[in-house]
């Protein structure tokens, strides 16, 4: 049986939209536009914040491919990632709430930026580190802050919208402002790399007996491994000047700068919506976080959930580290990526866009196993097609499919993550970024010894073992919501409490 979690109260709907009438403050009848207004504003700043990261983690894998130091660094994040969302961000957003837990992480992601200027191991690595520790609260309270506003949302003004359909249109919104970063993020390096390198257009690969330039269509794409192939065999491979990048990343560090500003003046405390309300790991602290983030896993969706999340971890890195270094950048040229990924970015938004609107129409798993067969027939593509360096066109157009599937992914299980764990958003969303996190590092560190044929076998299986999962759940839900009553309790924690005593 699904947990208590997952039923309604005894007293029925009425009951709890009249514990709601209690504990909600008075609003204007204008509260909902200033809840959209609050959601705009976070994902504005998380899009100007990510706009920066972005454009500087795609360009790892290649400018500091020495030892695969970009590599490893991008390992170093996530691998701190895992840790940061088994300790943190229940006593994080506990000590600091949602609004400024988001403002001080943001701080946490500038050393990276800052150790461009001087890219070694030992100020890169503790730069990733710091982006790790700093991600697990970011965007633990990220999620948290949808989902309680999303609630109010329904609350207000004779809104009857569901609230599960609400959180998934919430995130839907956020995620389109998200994965804008990736265009001006790739953008802004592109162009400030092609305009100072003076290539604007073309192929960086030219005939030259001197450096024995290998054909593309062998050494790269599926074929490509990392171990073999280097800058003296493809000239594509070699990195830009260092003042190149001091530029690119000056830039970047003012936008972080700007997003951390944009949330402390721009968006409400989660107080003004969370009345009362308090998370389920309120009042703890040390190992009992953790406790409260592995307790979740008796939970058997969320234990369905962990194989199509580790899923999202392991494509979001292949994209960003193997397709950036093995088909664009060994096949087009450094200077390029950025112009792939900005397709990426925009079939992003468009996926995240979709997700919530088909959803709406026609439910989870349709646009789920639409989704499921459209990242199939890529990953097939992309195991036999041959990189040309003329292709500008495939490789934009594989980043933009692989975009938007990204993006259907993202939205559909960061919203039922919120929609299935009603009071325990802290504990669902950690469980959420910390097997994404283990799926990223586990392929960053893979990355610099497999070549990329076998990278995406291991991601296509990966992909459907975590879809039977997410079935498995729809088909539970289904039978669940055969016997009444048939909607989510979405209740408030006060009452969650009380209901658990029974």
């Amino acid at each position: 049986m699904p947990s208590r979690e997952l039923s309604d109260p005894p007293n029925g709907e009425a009951s709890r939209d009249e514990h709601a009438t209690e504990v909600m403050p008075p609003f204007s009848p204008h509260e909902n536009l200033r809840i959209i207004k609050n959601v705009i504003i976070l994902g504005f700043a998380f899009m100007v914040h990510f706009t920066a990261f972005h454009g500087t983690s795609n360009l790892q894998s290649s400018v500091n491919s020495d030892a695969s130091l970009g590599t490893f660094t991008l390992a170093a994040i996530y691998g701190s990632l895992i840790l940061s969302n088994i300790f943190l961000p229940a006593a994080v957003i506990r000590w600091l709430g949602c609004k400024w837990t988001i403002a001080f992480s943001f701080i946490a992601y500038m050393p990276f930026i800052a150790s461009q200027f001087y890219p070694r191991a030992y100020t890169l690595l503790p730069a990733g580190l710091a982006v790790g520790f700093g991600g697990g609260p970011l965007w633990c309270a990220k999620c948290t802050y949808l989902t309680v506003v999303a609630e109010s949302f329904t609350r207000f003004g004779g809104n009857r919208e569901k609230t599960e359909v609400a959180v998934v249109r919430f995130f839907g919104l956020f995620f389109v402002f998200y994965q804008m970063a990736q265009v001006w993020g790739n953008l802004i390096s592109s162009s400030v790399l092609s305009h100072l390198t003076g290539d604007s257009g073309g192929t960086s690969i030219a005939p030259n007996s001197s450096e024995h330039l290998r054909d593309v269509s062998a050494i790269c794409g599926s074929n490509f491994c990392p171990s073999t192939v280097s800058a003296m065999e493809n000239a594509n491979l070699r990195p830009p000047e260092p003042r190149h990048i001091h530029i690119l990343s000056g830039i970047f560090l003012g936008c972080m700068i700007a997003a951390c500003l944009a949330v402390t003046f721009g968006v409400d405390s989660l107080t003004r919506y969370e009345k009362k309300r308090r998370g389920a790991a309120a009042g703890l602290s040390g190992f009992k976080l953790l406790a409260v983030t592995l307790r979740q896993l008796k939970e058997r969706y969320q234990i369905l959930l962990l194989p199509i999340t580790a899923f999202i971890g392991a494509e979001q890195a292949f994209i960003a580290v193997d397709f950036t270094a093995s088909f664009v950048a060994c096949g087009w040229g450094i200077s390029k990526i950025g112009y792939a990924m900005i397709f990426f970015g925009v079939a992003n938004a468009v996926g995240s866009a979709l997700a919530g609107a088909l959803t709406k129409l026609t439910g989870r798993l349709p646009v789920l196993m639409g989704n499921l067969l459209l990242h199939t027939i890529l990953i097939i593509w992309m195991q036999l097609w041959h990189p040309t360096p003329s292709a500008g066109f495939v490789y934009c157009t594989m980043a933009a499919l692989w975009g938007l599937a990204d993006g259907v992914w993202l939205v559909q299980v960061n919203a039922l993550s919120g929609i299935l764990f009603p009071g325990k958003e802290e504990a669902a969303f950690s469980n959420f970024r910390l097997w994404e996190a283990t799926g990223s590092v586990v392929t960053y560190t893979l990355s610099p010894y497999l070549c990329s044929r076998t990278k995406l076998y291991i991601l296509l299986v990966l992909m459907f073992v975590g879809m039977s999962g997410f079935a498995s759940i729809e088909v539970m839900e289904r039978k669940q919501k055969k016997n009444p009553p048939n909607e989510k309790a979405f209740e408030l924690v006060a009452a969650n409490d009380e209901n658990e005593k029974i």
